[in-house]
């Protein structure tokens, strides 16, 4: 009988090991958020931020994880050094009072194994709004360079300009506004 209950108690503390939390840093070089928008119907134009940072944090076997993400929002990169400028002004992004965005998890909702949506909280110009990326890949594995188990995501949402106090020239200029994530993370 005792040697059950000490089995029993073994047991439970080596799967609690085995679910602890892991802690992933997030790869700039490889985290380079995109979004598109319609542009007067005539094309779909696509730019990007050259530079995020951030933890994800994931526990693999209870099913939950965080992530904490900063964009530097003075880092967007439209192509066209003249767009970039604009494209920060006080209209848009107002990079000056608000050089950076963020996006804080609330919750990870997975399906089995795989993380399939992410809620949180995304924060542009000061304003925060609930949103929900749907993840499109999920992965981690052992990463072939750094040696360390690494995770990577694809994740997108829509939201809409105006909510962010960034309609100018709605609606020729769509309001709706596609964000695609893919993000790169080695673990700590």
């Amino acid at each position: 009988m005792k040697q059950n209950i000490l089995a029993m108690g073994l047991m439970l503390l080596i799967g609690q090991a085995w679910a602890a939390p892991e802690t992933y840093v997030i790869d700039g070089n490889h985290t380079l958020p995109r979004f598109s928008y319609s542009h007067f119907g005539y094309s779909t134009q696509l730019s990007r931020f050259d530079k995020t940072s951030g933890i994800i944090i994931l526990d693999k076997a209870a099913k939950e994880g965080s992530a904490n993400v900063t964009i530097d929002t003075t880092s967007v990169n439209t192509g066209y050094a003249l767009f970039n400028e604009h494209i920060q002004k006080e209209d848009f992004f107002d990079t000056t009072k608000f050089p950076t965005a963020t996006f804080i998890s609330s919750k990870f909702n997975f399906d089995g194994d795989k993380v399939k949506s992410i809620n949180g909280l995304l924060t542009i110009k000061g304003i925060s709004k609930d949103v929900t990326l749907t993840v499109t890949s999920f992965m981690c594995m052992p990463h072939p360079m750094a040696k360390k188990e690494a995770c990577g995501v694809n994740a997108t949402t829509v939201v809409k300009r105006s909510d962010f106090n960034m309609s100018k020239h709605v609606p020729y200029v769509s309001d709706e506004i596609t964000i695609d994530i893919p993000v790169e993370a080695i673990k700590k």
